[in-house]
């Protein structure tokens, strides 16, 4: 039997190689590489055609498409957005995603118009006392409608929401249940007298169509031909995903976070009044009713436990009152540390009338918004035209149909509505004097 080391071999083969004839080691080395076609003959790196070869990725299967989320909600007796959905109230990314896509549905904005009088009138009325009948007149008012019938206003936004949220300077709700201003460790409890004040001025930019990012520092001078925002209408130092974040970031129980949808661009005030001079121009004397209406107006995230469910329940709250065991549930949400939270610091903006400027000289100015400017001080200077000059080299046209043409439009089927008594809960659409599409259709019409 003959026993050859392989060890001994090897070192053998590398000697006769390197060192008995270096010029065939060298020879050897100098060789070029085979050629694409001999390395492809090859049986050791050549592969069959016909195998298939399914190299599968560490871990398993590839991961599933992605999908959006689709969260669960209702739909309030006003319109309102509801969802106790529980990962919205866990992942800020979703929560942030939600109010994106239900910020696509702008709210509902009508004018109702009503009008009533007292009327009083006498009856007869029997009556038995110790078995004697005795008979007596009475009087009694009752309240006859003559009229009640909405516009649909709402019909008339358009373009894309515009994302907006307070300053934080402005009190607002900040994850507790009293108003606050600042952010993160840094908010304090917002005075009575800011939290007056903000009401006030609240109150009357929703008077006068203002966005809801121009704050009560906002003023207007005569010889600006349109007011400046610097801070833009993002006013928070946090963005509309932080806020979703520190809301699912909160252990509260009762916890809510509202998304509110706001319409501006007109001055609804001066609309209210000129709607009442019209309907006072039909010799109308009795009880007269013209407001703004707001419905669909409010997304709302809430806690997806059993109580915040029965909160939202109108009934069981009503029971809850009832059984006198709402006001110790208020009195944990308002005062315990882990009881209720609310966030209401951000929101939409939907445009009836936006004043945009225009660049002549750079193309990235084109198209680009800015604030909206005082309507009692523009609604003259736009009425002569689409467009308005600025210092130096800029220009500002309206965009969406202003108050005034608006008007026009419905003066003289709102005075015709009074005039008939008309009574229709559903929102007219399109003016009566408005013609048909049957009779557009004339030759010569």
């Amino acid at each position: 039997m003959l026993i050859i080391d392989a060890e001994d071999s090897v070192t053998f083969k590398q000697d006769s190689v390197g060192g008995s004839n270096p010029s065939v080691a060298s020879s050897s080395l100098q060789q070029p590489p085979p050629t694409f076609e001999e390395s492809v003959a090859d049986h050791v790196l050549h592969l069959p055609q016909n195998d298939d070869l399914n190299f599968e990725q560490e871990g398993g299967a590839e991961p599933p498409a992605f999908a959006p989320y689709d969260a669960q909600f209702f739909t309030s007796r006003s319109g309102d957005i509801i969802s106790h959905d529980a990962h919205l109230n866990d992942d800020g990314e979703a929560l942030y995603r939600f109010l994106l896509s239900q910020a696509s549905t702008p709210p509902t904005v009508i004018l109702r118009c009503q009008g009533s009088h007292n009327e009083t009138h006498t009856r007869m009325v029997h009556s038995h006392h110790n078995g004697h009948s005795r008979m007596k007149t009475e009087q009694y008012t009752e309240s006859i409608t003559d009229f009640d019938f909405c516009i649909d206003v709402g019909q008339y936004i358009f373009g894309e929401p515009t994302h907006w949220s307070y300053a934080d300077s402005t009190p607002a709700y900040r994850g507790r249940m009293y108003q606050e201003v600042g952010i993160s460790e840094e908010k304090l409890k917002a005075r009575k007298s800011e939290r007056k004040a903000a009401k006030a001025w609240d109150t009357e930019r929703t008077r006068r169509g203002f966005p809801p990012w121009i704050g009560s520092d906002y003023a207007w001078r005569e010889d600006q031909s349109y007011a400046t925002q610097a801070n833009g209408v993002l006013r928070s130092s946090w963005t509309l995903r932080q806020w979703a974040d520190d809301y699912c970031a909160s252990r509260k129980y009762l916890k809510e976070f509202n998304y509110n949808k706001i319409a501006y661009g007109w001055n609804f005030e001066a609309i209210r009044v000129a709607t009442i001079s019209t309907i006072n121009s039909t010799h109308y004397r009795g009880d007269l009713s013209v407001q703004f209406e707001t419905s669909q107006n409010v997304v709302s995230v809430r806690s997806h436990n059993r109580l915040s469910r029965a909160l939202s329940n109108r009934w069981i709250k009503f029971l809850l009152f009832l059984t006198f065991i709402y006001p110790f549930i208020w009195l944990f949400k308002r005062f315990h540390s882990r009881g209720g939270g609310r966030w209401d610091v951000c929101g939409g903006a939907y445009a009836l009338k936006r004043v945009e400027q225009t660049a002549k000289q750079f193309a990235s100015d084109v198209h680009a918004e800015s604030p909206f400017r005082d309507v009692f001080e523009t609604v003259d200077a736009t009425a002569q035209g689409s467009s308005l000059a600025n210092p130096p080299g800029r220009r500002t046209k309206v965009v969406g149909m202003r108050e005034g043409e608006w008007f026009r439009q419905w003066e003289g089927t709102i005075r015709r509505a009074v005039q008939n008594r008309l009574q229709d809960r559903q929102p007219l659409t399109m003016p009566d004097d408005h013609p048909a599409h049957q009779t557009l259709a004339l030759d010569g019409y």
